[in-house]
């Protein structure tokens, strides 16, 4: 069973894209439909073995990819990586920055080492990246990048290291918008909100009951997105119907900005149903068990 994309199968064929952060959720969905669309698919991450088995998954369906075992921190290792794939393949057509992370904490709480991992993580190592396959490749020849950011709008508390980073990146992307425009490369930002991905696992066990029952009960679609409609937007970003978009950010938040305590009483949503594309798609953990205790 291939990825259900909603796109034409040879929309990107002959393309080259990096994905950060390909080794395991949103990152892991994208490379796939990315690859299922005729793209050849660099996939980045810290931990060889994520990045191969998503090689192995990619490979067994058919598509073209290579793997690039790299920190985006480190500024040669970047470096190697983007002239890697430039020797390999001549070309860099895509970039999709979405390597990042974060924990759950109040600001008081956070140490200063704590904010700036968090910060290089979620801005700096993006901002390498996106420096390095413009100065490498796109300077030349044209190109697309899209940049992760999240549910930053009117703040976002315990989280204040990541609404830091990421409203920097959401800037970062208006300013390369207009400086790269020269050279044809559009730089765009997808903000997703509570996303069902592998990410919600690596949060601490003191923050489960949170997610649980206290994120989706704010939305007013009343519940978590998937990685296949994230994709979707960052596919549409890079594809040439989106030619005349830069300097842009896609909300995928299922309008949980828009969700004012005190002016709207949210109510059951009905007749919206999640686009499942992902035909390698898993439930994290935490709300599997979720539903399983809700079943019984």
């Amino acid at each position: 069973m291939p990825y259900r994309s909603i796109y034409a199968p040879d929309l990107l064929s002959g393309q080259v894209v990096i994905v950060t952060g390909g080794g395991s959720g949103i990152g892991r969905c994208t490379a796939h439909e990315l690859a299922g669309l005729g793209a050849h698919v660099a996939i980045v991450g810290r931990n060889p073995d994520k990045l191969e088995q998503v090689r192995h998954e990619i490979t067994e369906d058919g598509g073209s990819v290579s793997i690039h075992p790299a920190d985006i921190r480190d500024e040669s290792a970047v470096g190697d990586l983007v002239d890697a794939t430039l020797q390999r393949h001549g070309r860099i057509d895509g970039l999709v920055n979405n390597a990042g992370g974060q924990y759950r904490s109040a600001l008081k709480d956070i140490s200063t080492k704590g904010f700036e991992a968090v910060v290089r993580n979620n801005l700096t190592g993006g901002f390498i990246v996106m420096r390095e396959v413009y100065n490498r490749a796109m300077a030349q020849t044209g190109g697309s990048i899209v940049n992760m950011i999240a549910d930053i709008w009117n703040g976002w508390p315990n989280f204040s290291h990541s609404a830091a980073a990421r409203g920097g990146m959401f800037t970062l992307t208006e300013t390369a918008a207009t400086e790269f425009a020269e050279s044809g490369v559009r730089v765009n930002a997808v903000a997703p909100g509570s996303i069902a991905s592998s990410g919600l696992d690596t949060y601490d066990t003191k923050d489960t009951e949170f997610i649980q029952s206290g994120v989706s009960s704010q939305i007013p679609l009343q519940r978590f997105g998937t990685e296949a409609e994230v994709s979707a937007a960052i596919v549409f970003l890079l594809s040439p119907a989106a030619s005349f978009i830069t300097g842009s950010c896609i909300r995928i938040d299922g309008g949980a900005p828009n969700a004012r305590r005190g002016w709207w009483d949210l109510q059951p949503a009905q007749n919206n149903s999640p686009f499942d594309g992902f035909h390698r798609a898993v439930e994290p953990a935490i709300l599997a068990a979720t539903h399983a205790s809700t079943t019984e």
